[in-house]
């Protein structure tokens, strides 16, 4: 891929130096390039359909976050996770809050339960530099307990902002919080696993969460059973 970016860049070089010799043999010395004028973001939850106004981005939707005191984890947090990985993602992973180390570092999934969904991505063929991950809350709750319903209901309009600015082919819900919160619905995990869903018509595969597999390594089966799916899903999408 790289060769053929840097192959159809010097045919364009070639092109326009051809261009603009032609136009300097006419006697044209001067061209006119009128000043780029940036469209503004388009408003949260808005498609740039009529072409007045752009998507915005995740370095945008962080710095609205900003110092968040939205709801009481502001008053215990260490760090605000807001997210990582690659802005145009093929695949999302969604889990349900930050923890210890989390807190600490500022970046999801960098304790036990990320060493393993790294061991999960690796599995995959993929790598974290390859898909997006982020969670559900962007603060950690004390002595990681449950996110609460004012606390969800303060993170996901920005988790909401983040996948309409990824646009992924897929999402990957981790967890209960993850896959309740996306699916607005209140079933148990196990009974959503292994199943497709649809956010916003993006294909959502609920599955357990890597802690969850800590506690439970039985659970493990049925994980790898569910990113079967999604990456005989990507391959249906590449077809």
């Amino acid at each position: 891929m790289p060769e053929n970016i840097e192959q159809a860049k010097y045919t364009l070089i070639q092109q326009a130096r051809a261009i603009l010799t032609e136009l300097h043999s006419l006697g044209v010395d001067d061209i006119y390039v009128p000043p780029l004028v940036e469209l503004p973001r388009c408003a949260p939850g808005v498609e740039p359909a009529t072409g007045n106004c752009r998507m915005e981005t995740l370095d945008e939707i962080a710095a609205d976050l900003g110092d968040c005191q939205r709801c009481q984890l502001s008053t215990t947090r260490h760090n605000i996770v807001f997210g990582g990985g690659n802005a145009r993602a093929r695949v999302v992973f969604v889990g349900e809050g930050p923890g210890r180390e989390e807190d600490a570092q500022g970046i999801p999934f960098v304790g036990e339960a990320g060493k393993l969904l790294e061991r999960i991505l690796f599995a995959m063929g993929l790598s974290r530099e390859e898909v997006y991950i982020c969670n559900v809350i962007k603060c950690r709750p004390p002595q990681n307990r449950n996110p609460g319903v004012a606390e969800i209901a303060a993170c996901e309009p920005f988790l909401q902002r983040q996948l309409a600015a990824i646009k992924p082919q897929l999402i990957v819900a981790m967890g209960k919080f993850a896959a309740q919160t996306l699916l607005q619905q209140q079933v148990a995990i196990s009974k959503l696993r292994g199943n497709w869903y649809s956010y916003q018509n993006i294909p959502v595969m609920p599955t357990f969460h890597p802690a969850y597999l800590l506690r439970n390594p039985a659970g493990k089966r049925e994980v790898w059973d569910d990113m079967k799916q999604v990456l005989l899903r990507l391959k249906q999408e590449d077809a």
